[in-house]
């Protein structure tokens, strides 16, 4: 194999550089950003299921509340029958459920939520060992030493 000129290497080195940072870094973000939208879901579902158990527990029918209506602007709201509620499937549907059935949805719900953002996190990690990879790449294309352990970092946003 012959030896690249200074020049070639430069090239190679900026090319893998606006990779890392014009591919990886950025699929790297939109994954994390998935995430956090899957663990605001599993969070809003949770807090559900919460007032849920509470409405069980206390055996009340009706409910005062305030409800936001956006841009933190709440008024108060008072439901006469809380046997049934209406409960977001997903792509703008709802369901009239009971307490249990909601419940029971929400198990579902979480449970796929879960799986999704475990798979992100795999993906995640993939993304983290590429820019891993090419970084190492760079280092032998350049010529230069190996980071001791202690100096190395996490590759983060």
């Amino acid at each position: 194999m012959a030896m690249l000129g200074k020049q070639e290497v430069q090239g190679k080195v900026l090319r893998y550089e606006a990779f890392i940072s014009e591919v990886l870094q950025r699929d790297l973000q939109k994954v994390l950003e998935q995430r956090d939208e899957v663990y605001e879901k599993i969070a809003q579902y949770l807090q559900l299921k919460n007032v849920i158990e509470r409405l069980q527990e206390t055996g009340s029918r009706e409910l005062v509340t305030q409800v936001d209506l956006g841009c933190n602007f709440y008024v108060n709201a008072e439901v006469p029958d809380t046997s049934t509620i209406f409960v977001a499937l997903g792509y703008g549907f709802y369901a009239e459920l009971t307490l249990p059935e909601a419940l029971a949805f929400i198990e579902k719900k979480n449970k796929l939520l879960n799986e999704i953002a475990e798979t992100l996190t795999k993906d995640s990690a993939k993304i983290k060992a590429n820019i891993r990879m090419v970084l190492e790449g760079l280092r032998e294309l350049q010529g230069l030493q190996d980071l001791p352990e202690e100096n190395r970092r996490e590759i983060v946003l």
